[in-house]
């Protein structure tokens, strides 16, 4: 768990009143650092094999956390001014109580986060971001396709995912975690992800609709 503090420190780093006076000064350099530093954390920290999948899904729930901070929605994406910011898992959830642990008491821009789980693509409503876990594979294409253009950030570790037209793929290399972003699917569904993300990430092309 000490690991899992340490990224959820530097989330709220960017809370800060003094990190954000600071960032007024010298805006450019101050996100660029703290973003490194985010990056850091999750991009480059191994896991050792023993603990692979325990680890794996702390990091990428921390990942989760901090895209809803870097991803701007539609305005009439929220029902209501304190409507919360839904993180969504389809299918078989490989967090456990990781992922629910890890949004406990976080708030972005006023919202609190909230953890929902469907077992079908007709239950997905009024959320933001969506995992689709591997056990979606073959599901894939069809969820891709429902959620296509609807302002739901997609995020799947699934093997050449954002090819196939998912928003933001985590691939894991080496025991590390990587991102990548179709910025294609970003944009036909009128999300804006930061361009501090975006700089940290690789872009793949959108691939022919399914």
């Amino acid at each position: 768990m000490a690991f899992l503090t340490n990224i959820k420190y530097v989330h709220l780093m960017f809370r800060e009143p003094s990190v954000r006076e600071n960032c007024a000064l010298n805006r450019s350099r101050c996100w660029r650092g703290l973003l490194t530093a985010m990056v850091s954390l999750l991009i480059c920290a191994s896991f050792p094999a023993q603990a692979q999948i325990s680890r794996e899904y702390q990091l990428k729930s921390a990942f989760l956390l901090n895209f809803t901070q870097f991803t701007d929605w539609p305005t009439n994406t929220f029902t209501t001014s304190n409507a919360p910011i839904v993180i969504g898992i389809i299918g078989t959830d490989p967090f456990g109580k990781i992922l629910d642990d890890t949004v406990r008491n976080e708030t972005v821009n006023g919202r609190r986060l909230v953890i929902q789980r469907y077992q079908r693509l007709e239950d997905v409503d009024a959320c933001h971001v969506l995992f689709i876990p591997r056990s979606e594979f073959r599901q894939l294409d069809r969820i891709v396709s429902g959620t296509r253009s609807k302002p739901i950030l997609t995020v799947s570790d699934i093997e050449g995912s954002a090819s196939r037209g998912v928003m933001i793929h985590l691939v894991t290399e080496n025991n590390k975690i990587r991102i990548r972003i179709n910025t294609d699917s970003v944009a036909e569904a009128h999300l804006t992800i930061s361009s501090k993300l975006l700089r940290v990430a690789e872009t793949v092309p959108q691939r022919s609709a399914p």
